[in-house]
Formats: C-alpha cells, sequence, structure tokens
C-alpha cells in the first residue's frame, strides 16, 4: 500500500491530467451520442439550420391580370418601369478608376437634368445635402420615379459613376383618363412576403381585385458558403401564377369618342357634373361610361375632386327625360291618342298648380303627340289621370325604378320612387320629385329601343385565366323584364322621334343628319339643400338627352346630361348636351359600319305656308322645285299642311290637306311618323298594329271619307322598305321655352328624401 501511495504521490500531476481529459472525453462522448440520436442542440434541429445557411430563396413575383375592352385593347397592365438611385459612399468605390459613387455632383446634376423633369438646381441639392447628412445613397421623389427603359438606356450611356437604377413593377393606365371612376386604379402595397404589388382601390381594380390579382411564386436552391450554387444541389421551383385578364364591354374607340367630346364640353362651359354612358339595347352591354369631374389613374390628378362613380353611386331628378316612360305607359294602357285634344297650360292638383314650362301660359288647345313634342308637363298630368295612379305606379316597378339594376359594379344606388301624395303622384309623372341612377334610365330605355324586352346593363364581359386560357367567368345577356310590348314600344319610338323632327319638338338640336333619331330632352330642377327648394336661374338646371338610333332598330342608345353649365347669353342648355350626343352618336354609327338612310339627290326646299292658296298652283310650283305632294281631299284650296316655313330635305313627305272631301292616300310603305302627320292633319282617330311600315290600312286609298271612322294601320318591319323611310331635315335653332322645362310650379317644392 506503502508504495502504491508513494508512487501516486511522486506522479500525482500525470493522474491529475489523465482525470481531466478523461473527464472531457467522456463529455464530448455524451454529447456526440446525443446529437447523433436526437439531431437538437439547445433546442434546435441541426439539420434545419445547415440547410437554412446554405439554401437560398428567391420570390418569383405574379403579374396582375390586364383590364382590356371587349376587342383585347389595353386599358390597364403591369409595366416595368425603374427609379434612379444616387450612391454617395465612398466606400462603394475599392477602385479609383471605376468608381462606384457620385464623385461629380455638378456634372451629375446638369446631366440628370437633361433627362428627368427635375431642375438642376434641386438634383444638386439632393446630392450635397444627403453628403453632408453621410447618407449611403439618396432617391429624387416622384419624378425620379416610373422612368421608362428608354429614359433609363440613355441615362446609362452617359456612364455616370454612382448612378444606378432598381426595377419596379408599376400598374400602367396607357389611355390617361378613360372610364376612370369605373375602372379605379391599383397603387403598391408590402405583402407579407416582403414584395410590393398593386392593389386595387377603387372600381374595377378594387372590385374584381381578387380575380386579378396574381400568386408570387418562388424558386430555391442550395449554395456553398460563399453563396455559389451547388451543382449536385436540390432546386425547387413554384412557378408564379399571374392574375386572371378582365375582359370589359367597353369599346375603346366608342369610349374615346365620348371621353373627346366630354372634354372638350367641360373645357367650353365648366359645368359642376356632366356624365355620359352609351349602350347596346339588343344586350345590354355599356359600349362608354365617363363623367366630370374625372381623373387620371397614372398621376391620381383630379381624383380629390370626386371619389365615387356617380353613373352607379348617385340618384338624381331625371326631368322630362323621365316622360319617355310615361308615354309608354300610357300607350300601353291604350289610353294615349296622338290625335286627341287637351288645354295646355296649367293643371290644378288640389290647390297646387302644375305650369306648362313656358311659365303656364301654354299652347292653347293642342293634341296630345304635339304635347309630347313640346314636352308639356300639363300634358302627362293629364295623361296619368286617364291611365289612373295605381297603374302608372306598377309600370315605374316594371321599368325597375326604386330597385338596383343589378349591374356587375360595387355600391349600386336604387333611387326613391316618391309617390305617396296626389302632387308627388303628378310630378313623378314627367321626372320631378322621384330620384334613379343613369343605369336605371338605361335599363328601361332598353325596353323601349328593343320592343319591349329590357335588359340588364353590365360591364364585364369575360374573365380568362391567362396561364391556361379558360374563361373562368362570361357575362351574358339577361332580361330584365318585359314592362311594354313590341307594338308599344315601336309606336313609343316613332312619337319620340317626333320630337327631334317636329318644328315643336324640343329634340330638335339632336337632330343627326343621315339618322333618324328618336330621344328625349330633359331639364330637371335641381333641389337646394340650403333653402329646402329648387334652385333659380337660367344655368342652374340638369341639361339631358337620352336617344337611340336608327329610330326604327337602336343600336345604340347614347344618354348625356350636363348639370350647371356656364352659358353664354346666346346659347341655352341643349347646346353643351347636343355637342356631346351628337358627336358620340354619329361617331359612333359611323364607326360600327351602320351606313346612313340613303336619299335623294335632290336639293332641300324651303316650305312655305301656303293655306288659302290654290292647290293645283301650289302642286305644280313644289313639282318644279322637285316635291311631289300628298294631297288629301278633293278640294280645291289649300287648309292644312304638315310642314310649314321650314326646310323640307330629299325624300321627306309633305303633306297638304284641301276643302273638298277628305281621302287617304295609299300609305304602304310609310313610316310610323308619316302615317300620324296624315291622321294628325285629317284630325283622325289612329289605331296602329306592329312596328316598322305601313302594310295595311283600313281606309280604301283616295275613296271619299266621312272623317269620322277611325284610321286603323298594321306595320310590319319588310326590309325592302327601309329605303323608303324619309330623312330627317336640317337642324334648327331651338327657342328658350322648348328647353325650360322644369315643374314650375306655384307653391314650394315637394320636399325629396
Amino acid at each position: 500500500m506503502m508504495p502504491i501511495l508513494k508512487a501516486i504521490k511522486q506522479n500525482w500531476g500525470a493522474y491529475l491530467l489523465f482525470m481531466v481529459f478523461g473527464a472531457l472525453f467522456f463529455v464530448l462522448l455524451t454529447r456526440f451520442l446525443t446529437l447523433q440520436i436526437t439531431g437538437e442542440a439547445e433546442g434546435r434541429d441541426l439539420a434545419a439550420q445547415a440547410q437554412a445557411q446554405y439554401e437560398r430563396e428567391r420570390i418569383l413575383e405574379a403579374e396582375r391580370g390586364k383590364i382590356v375592352d371587349r376587342n383585347g385593347d389595353v386599358i390597364a397592365e403591369d409595366t416595368s418601369t425603374y427609379k434612379i438611385v444616387a450612391i454617395l459612399n465612398e466606400d462603394m468605390t475599392t477602385n479609383a478608376n471605376d468608381p462606384h459613387h457620385v464623385v461629380d455632383p455638378e456634372k451629375t446634376a446638369s446631366t440628370l437634368a437633361d433627362y428627368l423633369e427635375i431642375p438642376r438646381e434641386q438634383i444638386l441639392s439632393t446630392l450635397n445635402e444627403g453628403a453632408k447628412e453621410n447618407r449611403f445613397q439618396v432617391e429624387f421623389g416622384t419624378e425620379g420615379k416610373d422612368i421608362p427603359l428608354e429614359i433609363k438606356n440613355k441615362i446609362e450611356d452617359e456612364d455616370l459613376p454612382g448612378i444606378f437604377f432598381l426595377q419596379d413593377l408599376k400598374r400602367f393606365y396607357p389611355n390617361g383618363i378613360f372610364s376612370s371612376h369605373l375602372i379605379g386604379f391599383a397603387r403598391p402595397e408590402e405583402q407579407d412576403d416582403g414584395t410590393v404589388n398593386a392593389v386595387g382601390q377603387m372600381g374595377i381594380e378594387k372590385n374584381l381585385d381578387n380575380y386579378l390579382k396574381g400568386t408570387n411564386g418562388k424558386f430555391e436552391f442550395e449554395t456553398d458558403a460563399r453563396g455559389y450554387l451547388l451543382p449536385s444541389s436540390n432546386q425547387n421551383m413554384k412557378k408564379a401564377k399571374d392574375g386572371n385578364d378582365v375582359y370589359l364591354t367597353l369599346d375603346k374607340k366608342i369610349q374615346t369618342f365620348l371621353e373627346d367630346a366630354m372634354s372638350q364640353v367641360a373645357e367650353e362651359y365648366s359645368p359642376k357634373q356632366m356624365y355620359g354612358i352609351v349602350a347596346d339595347p339588343k344586350t345590354g352591354e355599356i359600349l362608354a361610361m365617363s363623367q366630370r369631374p374625372t381623373f387620371d389613374p397614372d398621376t391620381r390628378e383630379g381624383l380629390s375632386d370626386n371619389w365615387y362613380n356617380q353613373i352607379v353611386e348617385s340618384t338624381f331628378e331625371p326631368g322630362s327625360t323621365f316622360k319617355t316612360f310615361s308615354l309608354a305607359a300610357a300607350v300601353e294602357e291604350g289610353v294615349f291618342n296622338p290625335n286627341a285634344t287637351y288645354p295646355s297650360g296649367t293643371y290644378d292638383v288640389l290647390g297646387t298648380l302644375i305650369r306648362d314650362h313656358n311659365n303656364g301660359a301654354g299652347w292653347g288647345e293642342i293634341s296630345y303627340l304635339e304635347g309630347v313634342q313640346r314636352s308639356s308637363n300639363v300634358a302627362f298630368a293629364k295623361l296619368l289621370d286617364l291611365m289612373g295612379e295605381d297603374r302608372y305606379q306598377k309600370y315605374l316597378e316594371a321599368f325597375g325604378f326604386g330597385a338596383q339594376t343589378g349591374i356587375d359594379l360595387p355600391n349600386e344606388a336604387a333611387g326613391n320612387i316618391l309617390y305617396h301624395w296626389p302632387i308627388e303622384k303628378v310630378t313623378t309623372v314627367f321626372g320631378q320629385g322621384t330620384t334613379v341612377t343613369p343605369l336605371q334610365m338605361i335599363q328601361a330605355q332598353t325596353a323601349i329601343a328593343s320592343d319591349g324586352k329590357m335588359k340588364t346593363p353590365y360591364v364585364i364581359s369575360k374573365i380568362v385565366d391567362p396561364n391556361t386560357s379558360e374563361t373562368v367567368h362570361k357575362g351574358e345577356p339577361e332580361i330584365s323584364g318585359e314592362p311594354i310590348s313590341a307594338e308599344t314600344a315601336a309606336a313609343v319610338r316613332e312619337y319620340l322621334a317626333s320630337t327631334v323632327t317636329s318644328e315643336n319638338g324640343t329634340g330638335q338640336p339632336f337632330k343627326i343628319p343621315g339618322y333618324d333619331v328618336s330621344g328625349k330632352s330633359g331639364t330637371a330642377q335641381i333641389p337646394d339643400s340650403a333653402s329646402g327648394k329648387y334652385m333659380q336661374g337660367r344655368e342652374n338646371y340638369l341639361f339631358s338627352f337620352m336617344g337611340m338610333a336608327p329610330a326604327d332598330d337602336p343600336e345604340l342608345i347614347v344618354y348625356v346630361a350636363v348639370q350647371q353649365p356656364s352659358l353664354p347669353e346666346t346659347e341655352i342648355g341643349s347646346v353643351p348636351v347636343s355637342k356631346v350626343f351628337n358627336s358620340v352618336m354619329q361617331n359612333s354609327l359611323k364607326y360600327m359600319n351602320i351606313h346612313p338612310a340613303e336619299a335623294s339627290s335632290a336639293e332641300p326646299v324651303k316650305i312655305e305656308d301656303y293655306e288659302g292658296e290654290s292647290i293645283s298652283q301650289t302642286e305644280e310650283s313644289l313639282k318644279e322645285q322637285g316635291v311631289n305632294p300628298i294631297i288629301l281631299g278633293t278640294g280645291s284650296k289649300i287648309i292644312g299642311q304638315s310642314t310649314s316655313n321650314e326646310t323640307l330635305l330629299a325624300g321627306e313627305k309633305l303633306i297638304l290637306l284641301t276643302d273638298g272631301d277628305l281621302t287617304i292616300p295609299d300609305l304602304t310603305g310609310w313610316s310610323v311618323r308619316d302615317v300620324l302627320k296624315v291622321a294628325g292633319l285629317a284630325d283622325l282617330e289612329l289605331s296602329m298594329s306592329g312596328s316598322g311600315y305601313a302594310t295595311k290600312q283600313s281606309i280604301v286609298p283616295d275613296a271619299p271619307i266621312n272623317g269620322s271612322e277611325p284610321l286603323i294601320v298594321s306595320f310590319s318591319s319588310n326590309e325592302h322598305m327601309v329605303n323608303q323611310q324619309p330623312s330627317d331635315g336640317d337642324e334648327e335653332e331651338q327657342s328658350e321655352e322648348h328647353i325650360e322645362e322644369g315643374i314650375n310650379v306655384e307653391e314650394d317644392i315637394v320636399p325629396q328624401d
């Protein structure tokens, strides 16, 4: 025992060292076994940590879907742009012969000013202030962003030290102001994965954001410690899925016609508001839609003036354009006799006087057709009496007023049918008090234009997945109701066409050479929220016109309204409206290859007042001028005529009534409008069936009649009769009384919701 203890004492240092290393070995062995068995250290997965150290990931950005018109022309798309950056940190330069920071601020500022819309002094100030603050880099604000590739390449060719470009994806609207409130806009927002994507803020961009936005992909790969790709590594790529492309019903050409015309009128008349819509009555497709104020979706300039789509989201009192549907209801109910007469001027509603727009003076005892042409409030008040208030209310609902149209756009308003008290019912019949949306007016007008079948308006043609070319949504024409018959619709179109062609018509400013236009003008009073009454003054109205063409078989509906324009003393409210309507309608019809009606090459003839003159001498004189008049009766003197003191265009019929036994000519091939002229001139009760051109008549041609028997005429839309349709006369100046169509009641206005 003693020798052993002695040996340990002599070699204690070696034994101690052995024990320490033995303990360390045991710890390392235990650690090694633990790592091998669990694969973890301090609760961390070592394999995952190694994978993270050497694995890299790159985000593959998806493109937002395009918005295009019906023909595929781009309205909105993603495009690559560049942002300019100036590096100021001198540490970025490792080779004095190849500097990577700005070394000459003066030269840099002068050169950049040649390519950017930034003054040289501003660029130099930005560079100097950044250097003084020891900033690593500086940017140049809005003007230094969204730089196109062409400008970027030119700047790079200047070889400016320290000037670099960062690529960016920008939402681009190549047409500028182009149905901006309908399209809306998208702006970049940072996403959860750190990428920056465009997100819809309003309009189609917002409403269809889930369709338009894409899904980012990613590319995973492994590198060594220095970042080089490992040749034998696993690679995994998940492709980006681009957003869906949205095809609208808009037609870029027609939309451009509308934008150009509205911009010119806005510049010339500075209206408070203005809107215009073009629609296809056969399908309900919206071909163009715009409003003023508007904005540029690229720059957002003008957006603060009006954020909402007033065509969809706002309501208004339509004025006399609403008489279109009141007339249709009266015709459908069989109570509208165009030749029956009534005393115009005023109409008493429990002590409140409804007045015609010429301050209640009226035009004496006139026919209901003339009342329509003159836009007589009294005529429609009396038609309401003939229909009955309850029956008329059913037509309001059948035409879709008071309810949303269901258009594929957000925040649609429904309007309000103000129809409780006697005065409200009467004012509603001529478009005052009750509120509507422009879309409701378009929807209801499709019933007039499309033989009684009312179409739901829509703007989304289809949505297509560009990754698979699959159509994920398709818009289809939809009949939303049939408030009137085809025969009623055809008759109403003809009655409304006479408001444009008649010498008494309020629609005269909306004549278009070569095309028959059917429609109704309106001058709606504007409620004054401050006083609780309607605004006063010749400019404080919503002037409008809703028309369709060609009148016999409409291909287009155009609805234009201009609120409170600044009018010269020599002009009335219909002038700015006509400058939009006429231009858009005529250009659109020509663009659609809808040719003007053919007319004889004869020169227009000025028609005088021939009453009291000899029929034989007048007929001979007219024939020498190329006019073959239609003679009613067997007398020798003229006691009435269809046209007087205006120009008769080639192909237009002139009808003369004589003092002898009454006779009616062969009406075969005549339009409803010309038949109405004959019935009105001869004071005959007229009954019509069908639409198009006359094929049968109850009275034998040229046989004497007593004038008390009704004239029954059947119509058909035979194609071979189209060329016999008369053309309109020259546009005439309209008197101011034709446009002052407000309610003009004796007492205060009716309260509105």
